[in-house]
């Protein structure tokens, strides 16, 4: 799909479909305003005969208007006035990408000139191109019978002249962000038995192709020579070989410390010998998306060529109930030398992450944030609205939220204080790899906080974000948009 920013009224574009607004008080858009007069009051017409509301997300879909070039006029409907805002805006572009005739190949929107408050005109225009990509994506990597075409090739998206430059900066970052939610979807919608660690490995090693990144993809026998013993031991009850994924964007100031991102990359997560029930396990082929969001941040800031240095971190197997799988009770020892009594061996995303934390510490970063699918209990505490934030320093989890807000990725503070580490405490090892029932997506983060002392660090818990379920079962690509906002207002502030 080709997008494009535009300048010019809308009675005089050549198109197949041009959209513009209407208020639920029969107030037109600026852009509607001027198609109305120029057609000899058509729009007004039809909202006086009651065909067109105004209600947010109603559509309306006019043909062939009185002097003017475009074929069809799609109204899209935008509420109240007074209530109009960030929500409201982002649901009418969503429902005017839903309601675009099937037959037109291109479509002009008219939307940012909306007043928003809360929203730049480059976040107005990033946020068309990032929703038209979502709302027509399709799952066909592995059907016979692949979804009809998409007909609709180009977009136009129309702002002032005085908005033109920063536009056309905000609807390439728009595209990035984009282009890595689909590939975290795409990676995410895979099955187990294809989205393997190897298959992640070769992901990675096609991103380093197309955007000279540096990689390296790590086997078992490297890994025992690093001495990731708890990783090691989430791998060992399965057959599929384990991989160590790193991948390095090099292109800030040498002297720049890198930002690192950690990401879990459980490709299946049986739970081990601690079995999960059966009712929804074909949903733990998602137990990866935090592999997948770090590769799609690394293809969004790839595409923008962001100048700035990160490492992206990726330790990824089965976890498989077998003969020779962990049991509850065992003990490893990580990389850091802590030793680990195993609990509960369905909490394995901490035993991977945490040798991958130790492992960053060889790239001496500013900043490391790891992004993963850790605990149903964070589901229970946020539902699938917010991804959760952790960490103790408040300027870097404040920094994490800023970006969410601003990419539509929204996460929340959650606590990491020290009155928690006990529930953690074993008589056994150094620690436990659970802390009981109560708090579990806390004890999680702090069990991770152990590993992190030699720099700045958060963690994101996606478990309630990264997927949807039932009908429009699949991945959502987050917070692959928070990370690749985080990093580019990273890199403007170097």
């Amino acid at each position: 799909m080709e997008f494009s920013i535009k300048i010019g009224n809308p009675e005089k574009q050549r198109n197949d479909c041009l959209i513009v607004g209407v208020f639920e008080n029969k107030k037109l858009s600026a852009s509607a305003e001027l198609i109305d007069v120029a057609s000899g009051n058509a729009i007004s017409a039809v909202i006086k005969a009651g065909d067109m509301s105004g209600d947010l997300a109603a559509t309306l879909l006019m043909h062939q208007l009185p002097n003017v070039m475009a074929k069809r006029v799609l109204l899209v409907g935008l509420g109240k006035q007074s209530e109009f805002g960030v929500k409201q805006y982002l649901k009418a572009i969503r429902a005017a990408v839903k309601a675009l005739p099937k037959v037109a190949k291109e479509a002009g929107f008219y939307l940012t000139e909306l007043p928003v408050t809360g929203m730049t005109v480059q976040e107005k225009t990033a946020q068309i191109a990032e929703i038209i990509l979502d709302a027509t994506y399709q799952i066909n990597a592995l059907k016979s019978k692949k979804a009809e075409a998409i007909a609709l090739k180009k977009v136009a998206i129309f702002v002032e002249k005085a908005q033109e430059a920063e536009a056309k900066t905000a609807l390439a970052q728009g595209l990035a962000i984009a282009e890595g939610v689909r590939m975290a979807k795409d990676l995410g919608n895979l099955p187990g038995n294809v989205c393997t660690p190897t298959y992640l490995g070769k992901q990675a090693k096609q991103l380093s192709k197309d955007y000279g990144f540096k990689v390296e993809v790590l086997d078992k026998a490297q890994i025992e020579k690093l001495g990731m013993g708890a990783f090691l031991g989430v791998a060992q009850g399965s057959d599929e070989p384990m991989r160590l994924i790193v991948l390095q964007h090099q292109k800030g100031k040498k002297e720049q410390k890198p930002i690192a991102l950690v990401g879990k990359g459980i490709t299946f997560d049986t739970g081990g010998i601690s079995l999960k029930p059966g009712s929804e396990m074909d949903e733990m082929k998602y137990d990866m998306c935090g592999a997948a969001s770090v590769l799609g941040t690394f293809k969004a800031i790839g595409e923008l060529d962001l100048p700035i240095n990160a490492v992206g971190i990726i330790p990824t197997c089965d976890n498989m109930p077998s003969g020779k799988a962990l049991k509850p009770g065992d003990i490893v020892t990580s990389m850091s030398g802590q030793t680990i009594e195993v609990l509960n061996t369905d909490a394995e995303g901490r035993l991977v992450l945490c040798d991958a934390l130790t492992y960053a510490e060889k790239f001496e970063p500013s900043t490391v944030v790891d992004v993963a699918t850790l605990t149903g209990a964070c589901v229970i505490a946020l539902g699938h609205h917010a991804s959760a934030v952790y960490s103790s320093q408040d300027a870097l989890a404040a920094e994490l939220i800023a970006a969410g807000e601003a990419a539509h990725d929204r996460a929340w503070h959650m606590p990491l204080w020290d009155d928690y580490q006990p529930q953690l405490d074993s008589n056994f090892a150094d620690m436990a790899n659970i802390g009981g029932r109560a708090g579990g997506s806390i004890t999680a983060a702090c069990f991770l906080s152990r590993f992190t002392k030699k720099y700045d660090w958060a963690h994101l818990d996606i478990a309630g974000t990264a997927w949807k379920s039932g009908k429009a079962k699949g991945g959502t690509g987050r917070p692959v948009p928070l990370l690749t906002t985080f990093l580019i207002k990273r890199a403007a502030n170097h």
